[in-house]
């Protein structure tokens, strides 16, 4: 395939990040750049450092493709004023200076909120893409999660804005984000759940569906097959937000006495976790892991327990669970179901009861949870590769690019 020089825009990206968003950009970025294409990933430090307020623990790693973090005199300051208006007002000359025309084939914008906001959809030519790895486009917080405490069924953006002491974004009415909208010629969505929430909360283009992706393993020496737990145990992977449903899952441990809960991962909701396990003795925090070191808990473990009460765009936890052969027990929410229902890998709940009783049923039937987890780990073979994945992204490319008549570059990537 002729090498594509291609923009990737995002407003965090590792160590500069959080979650599973920026995770998915790197992989992506990386598997472009392996496959010989010029990527480079443009991301914002501003934002991270005004919400961890500390810089990184770990160094950016090295990296075959070029990454660069816009960093300005005046930090959050340039996070409001992005914020407030959707478009980059401190570092605009520098952003449309790296979009200028002509520049890359084509510009992926990502998590897009506070490195430029929907102004920067007006900058550069070739493809443009949208990736929504949240459900940013519809919703002021990101996450449809209304006044901080309900699952949002209906809009009450002004209100629910200020239960989370946000400024309202008056950039959201009288047509702006349609007019930036029409300047993108692929939108992606990470679930068909996303997708339909998309649309049932008013927007109104196609999307196409990709999933997220893991990379293939290295091979595994005979000490990473070792448990790093004495004890039976289900995990728990991700940011300790209150939205990650913990506060129902650590109550149950109180007298569940056969496994332990692992809880893996830190974050702004830690302390009040840690306060509601106090004297429970099979839970324990374990702290952020790099991802080598995750893949040996997910693979020793009896199940993910993915408790989240929110709605999701897809789940990253999952696939990294199936990848070692790990069921999954998911709250029935959001995508969870689609995930689970693809290789019947694991096993959806509702409350407190049926939670406990598929941490049982998995703990104490071995046939049940060896099926599951040659189930869990076929279905990660087939359907969330990373040569899998990197086919859909090129087929969906190459038909935008047939659409919009860039005929040169549909037939590169149709190579």
């Amino acid at each position: 395939m002729k090498p594509l020089r291609i923009a990737m825009l995002t407003t965090f990206f590792p160590p500069y990040s959080f979650g599973g968003d920026a995770l998915g950009v790197d992989r992506v970025a990386t598997a472009l750049s392996r496959r010989g294409h010029e990527v480079t990933v443009v991301h914002d430090i501003d934002t991270y450092i005004t919400l961890a307020k500390k810089e990184p623990a770990a160094a950016p790693p090295p990296r075959h493709f070029e990454v660069i973090g816009l960093r300005s005199s005046v930090g959050m300051l340039s996070n409001l004023l992005t914020h407030q208006t959707s478009t980059p007002i401190v570092h605009r000359t520098k952003l449309k200076s790296l979009l200028r025309p002509g520049a890359f084939d084509i510009i992926w914008f990502n998590n897009i909120s506070l490195v430029g906001g929907l102004g920067l959809l007006s900058f550069g030519d070739g493809l443009k893409v949208y990736e929504a790895h949240e459900h940013w486009l519809v919703c002021p917080t990101h996450v449809l999660w209304r006044h901080n405490r309900e699952l949002c069924d209906a809009r009450q953006c002004f209100r629910c804005g200020l239960s989370y002491r946000r400024p309202p974004q008056l950039w959201r009415h009288f047509g702006f984000v349609d007019r930036q909208l029409e300047k993108v010629d692929l939108f992606i969505a990470k679930s068909d759940f996303s997708r339909r929430k998309h649309r049932e909360f008013g927007f109104s283009q196609d999307m196409e569906v990709i999933p997220y992706f893991l990379p293939d393993k290295p091979v595994q020496n005979d000490a990473e097959t070792e448990s790093p737990h004495p004890r039976p145990y289900f995990l728990f992977v991700g940011r300790l937000e209150k939205i990650k449903g913990l506060d129902d899952v650590i109550p149950i441990f109180a007298d569940y006495c056969d496994a332990d809960l692992l809880i893996i991962g830190t974050g702004e909701y830690e302390p009040e976790l840690k306060e509601r396990a106090r004297g429970i003795s099979n839970i324990k925090f374990v702290g952020r892991l790099p991802p080598d070191a995750l893949s040996r808990y997910y693979r020793s473990a009896i199940a993910l327990i993915v408790p989240s009460v929110c709605f999701e765009t897809f789940g990253i936890i999952l696939i990294e669970s199936f990848r070692e052969g790990t069921p999954v027990i998911a709250r029935d929410i959001g995508p969870f179901k689609e995930i689970v229902d693809q290789c019947n890998g694991g096993i959806l709940f509702n409350n407190a009861d049926e939670l406990r009783g598929a941490m049982e049923s998995l703990q104490a039937n071995p046939a049940r949870h060896l099926h599951m987890s040659e189930a869990a780990r076929t279905g990660y073979e087939t359907s969330w590769r990373e040569e899998t994945v990197m086919k859909k992204y090129y087929g969906s490319l190459h038909q935008a690019a047939v659409n919009k008549g860039l005929h040169r570059l549909a037939a590169a990537l149709e190579e």
